[in-house]
């Protein structure tokens, strides 16, 4: 069964591969996650050759359905992150 690996676990194999501190290593993890939040929210890409490339994506407003007395509810639109596997990822992966 897969497992999940958290921040501080991925802090910890980042600060091992790169011969880095830990602390450098949570320093440089955080940067990258701030940038790519700054690139989204200016709706940019932010595309890593053979990683994958990461966008923000229109979601059309539509109309959807309260579970519990089954009355149409209006969902209004919005922009969410989205992820697109470049294909070397995608060939590790399969």
């Amino acid at each position: 069964m897969a497992r999940t690996i958290n921040k501080a676990e991925l802090v910890d194999e980042i600060a091992s591969k790169a011969g880095l501190t830990k602390v450098a290593a949570k320093d440089a993890l955080e940067a990258f996650l701030e940038t790519v939040t700054k690139a989204l929210q200016w709706r940019n890409k932010v595309k890593i050759t053979g990683f994958g490339t990461f966008e923000a994506r229109w979601r059309q407003s539509r109309t959807g359905r309260n579970p519990q007395s089954g009355e149409a509810v209006e969902i209004p639109g919005k922009w969410t992150p989205a992820f697109k596997a470049g294909k070397n990822l995608k060939d590790s992966v399969a």
